[in-house]
C-alpha cells in the first residue's frame, strides 16, 4: 500500500505501529502537536505510543517512516522509553483539541462566522520539509440531533481562532514563549536562553522537546551546556545526548565529571553512543575530536541522481552536504578504503546517470584525525574548503570536519555569549537604553 502524506489525527488513533523491522510496538493514542501565532503554520510534533505493558511513550514524527491506512512505520527502532509527559506549548489532538469550542471567519463558510462551534478533527499534511503541518479543521456546524449523523464542515486552520500555544482560550507566557521559539534559529534561542535568569533559564529547557532542546544546547556556552544537561533527569539527559550530533555530544560529556558521563553514556543507545566513545578517544585539540561520523558517504556504483537526493536532506548540515565521500564498503565510519570525494558543484555539472565513481577527485589530500587544528584551518584556507575528509593512518575514512565546527573551536571560548558583532550590540544596546 502507498504510503499516506495527507491524513486527520483521529485515522491515526488506533493504527497498529511496527519497528523497522516490522514488528508490532505498540498503538496510537494520540498525536501532540504545536500551535502557532497566526501567519505561521502550526505542526504535529508527533505521536502518543501506548505499548503492550500499558506504558505511553512519546515518538517524533521525523522517526516516523511510513504511515498507511493499516498501520504506522518507524524509521528506527531506537526510541525513548520515558513516559510520556506533555510539556509546555504542547497540546494533544485528541485530549486538547477535539471536543473544544472555537470560532472561524472562513469567507467559504459565512454561516458559521459569529458563532461557537466545536473542532471534531485536524487535518496533517506532510511538507517537503517533511514536518507534519496542520492545514485544515473538521468541526460541528451544530451539535446534531439525537439519531442524526453530525455534519462536519472542513474549514482551514488559518480561519481558526481562539487556539493558542497554553490550548483554547488559555494564555501561558512558559507556553507562548516556547511557540516563539519554533520560528527561530537554534542559535538565537540560544542567545535569548543565555541572558535570562538561571532559574527562568532551567524551567524552559525543561520545557523543550528533547529534538529542539538538543539543537539549542549546541549553539550555548559550554559552561551553560553542562549546566542545562545537569539539571534534567539523568534518563532525559541521556535521550537529550542521543539527539545531538555526536561531535557536539562528545564535547558536553568531556565537561562532564567521568563518572557521570560514564553513567549518561551507558544509558544512551549502543548506536548513538559508539561514535560519541569514539570522538571522546582522540585529544581535544585535534581534528579527530572536531570531526562529525556521519558525513555523506557513498559507493563507487551510486548515481548522480541518487548522490544529489541524499543531499538534499533538511537534517544534513549545508557544510557536510557540500562534500560526497566516495568509499569501499561499508560505508559506516570507520569505513572501507577511501577512495576521493565529489563537490556539490561536480555533481550538478554532470548528468543524472553518471556514476559518482567516475568524477571523484582522487588527488584532494585528507586530514588525519591527529592534525591540530592550526593544520585543519591552513587546509581550508588552502582549498577552498567548507568541509574535509578525516582519514586514519590505514586510509580509512572516519568522518568529516566542517569549518564551523573548527571556527567553534578557534574563538574565545565567550564568544557565543558575546554575539556575532559584540562592539556593535553594545552600541544598539545603549541607543535602546537611550530611546
Amino acid at each position: 500500500m502507498s504510503a499516506v502524506s495527507r491524513v486527520y489525527a483521529g485515522r491515526l488513533v488506533g493504527l497498529q505501529v511496527r519497528g523497522p523491522d516490522l514488528d508490532p510496538i505498540g498503538r496510537v493514542r494520540d498525536v501532540v502537536v504545536n500551535i502557532r501565532p497566526h501567519g505561521q503554520q502550526s505542526r504535529a510534533l508527533g505521536v502518543v505510543i501506548e505499548l503492550v505493558n500499558r506504558r505511553r511513550i512519546f515518538v517524533p514524527m521525523l522517526r516516523i517512516a511510513a504511515i498507511e491506512p493499516g498501520d504506522i512505520t518507524l524509521a528506527t527502532g531506537s526510541v525513548s522509553m520515558r513516559a510520556f509527559q506533555v510539556r509546555s506549548g504542547e497540546l494533544t489532538v485528541m485530549g486538547d483539541l477535539v471536543g473544544s469550542k472555537v470560532h472561524t471567519d472562513a469567507p467559504e463558510q459565512p454561516q458559521l462566522h459569529g458563532r461557537a462551534v466545536e473542532i471534531a478533527d485536524v487535518e496533517l499534511e506532510r511538507s517537503r520539509t517533511r514536518d507534519w503541518v496542520i492545514t485544515r479543521a473538521a468541526v460541528f456546524g451544530s451539535r446534531p440531533k439525537f439519531g442524526r449523523s453530525p455534519k462536519l464542515i472542513p474549514v482551514p486552520w488559518s480561519h481558526i481562532h481562539g487556539v493558542t500555544a497554553a490550548g483554547v482560550g488559555q494564555s501561558d507566557t512558559i507556553a507562548e514563549t516556547i511557540a516563539a521559539f519554533d520560528r527561530m534559529r537554534p542559535a538565537d534561542v540560544a542567545n535569548y536562553l543565555h541572558d535570562l535568569p538561571t532559574s527562568q533559564r532551567h524551567r524552559l529547557a525543561n520545557e523543550l522537546d528533547d529534538e529542539r532542546l538538543a539543537d539549542i544546547l549546541q549553539e550555548l556556552p559550554e559552561d551553560h551546556q553542562a549546566e542545562l544537561l545537569e539539571t534534567l533527569d539523568i534518563e532525559r539527559a541521556a535521550d537529550v545526548l542521543e539527539e545531538m550530533d555526536p561531535d557536539d555530544a562528545a564535547d558536553i560529556l568531556q565537561e562532564l565529571p567521568d563518572n557521570k558521563a560514564e553513567v549518561l553514556l551507558e544509558l544512551m543507545d549502543p548506536e548513538e553512543s559508539a561514535p560519541v566513545r569514539r570522538l571522546m578517544s582522540f585529544s581535544p585539540d585535534t581534528v579527530g575530536a572536531l570531526m562529525t561520523p556521519e558525513p555523506l558517504v557513498l559507493t563507487p556504483q551510486t548515481t548522480v541522481a541518487e548522490a544529489l537526493a541524499l543531499a538534499r536532506d533538511p537534517d544534513l548540515p549545508t557544510s557536510l552536504a557540500s562534500l560526497i565521500f566516495i568509499v569501499r564498503p561499508p560505508t559506516a565510519t570507520p569505513t572501507g578504503k577511501y577512495l576521493g570525494c565529489v563537490h556539490l558543484q561536480k555533481l550538478l555539472r554532470e548528468p543524472p546517470s553518471t556514476l559518482v565513481g567516475g568524477i571523484l577527485d582522487p588527488d584532494l589530500p585528507p586530514l588525519y584525525a591527529d592534525d591540530d587544528q592550526e593544520t585543519a584551518a591552513r587546509y581550508f584556507a588552502t582549498y577552498n574548503l567548507v568541509c574535509g575528509p578525516v582519514l586514519d593512518e590505514d586510509h580509512h575514512l572516519l568522518g568529516a570536519v566542517a569549518v564551523d565546527d573548527l571556527l567553534d573551536h578557534l574563538l574565545p571560548e565567550d564568544w557565543r555569549s558575546e554575539g556575532v558583532r559584540p562592539a556593535r550590540r553594545r552600541g544598539v544596546d545603549k541607543q535602546v537604553d537611550r530611546g
